[in-house]
């Protein structure tokens, strides 16, 4: 019987609850009078920390950001997917080379697994004035095996 009940609650530990897992927390990236930017991690088995240090609805084309995350997959090559959806349309993807092999763009290129990349500094981009409304972005950053190493569900609340 004490095999058995040991067994059990071994099983009772290590087993997925039902087979979901609660959603990691949402956090609060940037937050200003007219523009509130919302992020959740899609990862099921990650968080990951970042924020924007300047928050506006006009989106300047160097923005100052802050990353952290441990990773769980070597990074030799990073990319990033983004895709802007507005009202549950799909309005805007986008692709882009965050690291290559030959070509490593940020300090953190090349690190392995288990190690932590943190990035506080610029993120170049367009620069824009965000439309007014509640837009949802998906953000997904893969290596060069297409590994998750992270994932975003994100949203925009521009009144």
């Amino acid at each position: 019987m004490k095999g058995f009940t040991a067994a059990f609650l071994i099983w009772t530990l290590i087993s997925p609850s039902g087979g979901s897992t609660p959603p990691w927390p949402t956090h609060t990236a940037c937050k200003d009078s007219s523009l509130e930017v919302l992020y959740q991690s899609c990862d099921p088995l990650q968080d990951f920390g970042f924020s924007i240090d300047q928050c506006s609805e006009h989106l300047k084309s160097n923005i100052n950001i802050r990353f952290g995350i441990i990773l769980r997959e070597d990074i030799k090559e990073l990319f990033l997917d983004a895709s802007l959806l507005t009202e549950g349309v799909p309005f805007l993807n986008y692709s882009y080379p965050i690291c290559e092999e030959d070509l490593p763009k940020f300090s953190f290129c090349g690190r392995r697994k288990g190690e932590q990349i943190y990035y506080a500094g610029p993120a170049t981009n367009l620069g824009f004035e965000i439309p007014k409304g509640e837009h949802q972005v998906l953000l997904k950053l893969y290596n060069e095996n297409h590994s998750m190493v992270a994932c975003a569900n994100a949203t925009i609340i521009c009144s």
